[in-house]
């Protein structure tokens, strides 16, 4: 079922507040198994670093959302983990429902331009880009400000610019890898955000 009034909806609320009024704010772990909860939670500026009580190669990630403000729905959410056995970067967006699905999303920030990243799935609560994030995205993210917006295409073809905070970016990065670093498991890496990614799901 195409809902892109609701995208339309949410992201036009949005695009008319101030990154600093929107709701940032870690969410909710998903509800299948047992929930998990953060052990070490850690504001940096407009982002959040979390780390789970489990045995992973990324147990910690660097976490900002944005709600709109009326309807408390989730508009974007940004996660990035650190694999430190593979020195790699692995990142979860998730973007509203009624997306163009072969349009992919794009990263801009002031000086750089992000390659198409292709959707990996959707379900009932919106749609994920989970990938490895190069290296140079997340070069850019730490140097650019002071926002940076996740571009994506409606199914009626309206193009939308979700702006996040860059605001301690750097800050939360260091703070996640060098936590990453100290509470990873050894392992062959991951393909996709694992339990710290997982848990930036918003039910």
């Amino acid at each position: 079922m195409k809902i892109s009034h609701l995208l339309g909806g949410l992201v036009a609320g949005v695009l008319m507040l101030p990154v600093a009024a929107m709701a940032q704010s870690a969410a909710p772990p998903p509800q299948a198994g047992t929930p998990l909860t953060p052990t070490d939670v850690k504001p940096v500026g407009d982002w959040t670093v979390r780390c789970f009580p489990v045995a992973s190669t990324s147990p910690c990630d660097m976490y900002e959302e944005l709600d709109d403000k009326t309807s408390h729905q989730r508009v974007l959410g940004v996660s990035i983990a650190f694999v430190p056995s593979t020195n790699n970067h692995v990142a979860q967006i998730a973007v509203p429902l009624g997306v163009a699905i072969g349009s992919g999303a794009v990263i801009k920030t002031d000086s750089y331009t992000s390659p198409k990243m292709p959707y990996r799935r959707c379900d009932r609560d919106g749609c994920y880009v989970e990938l490895l994030l190069p290296q140079d995205i997340v070069d850019s993210l730490a140097k650019s400000g002071p926002e940076a917006t996740v571009n994506i295409v409606a199914d009626g073809g309206k193009s939308y610019a979700l702006r996040f905070s860059l605001n301690g970016f750097a800050g939360a990065h260091d703070s996640m890898s060098g936590l990453a670093k100290q509470k990873a498991t050894s392992g062959p890496g991951a393909s996709a955000p694992d339990a710290a990614a997982e848990a930036a799901k918003k039910k």
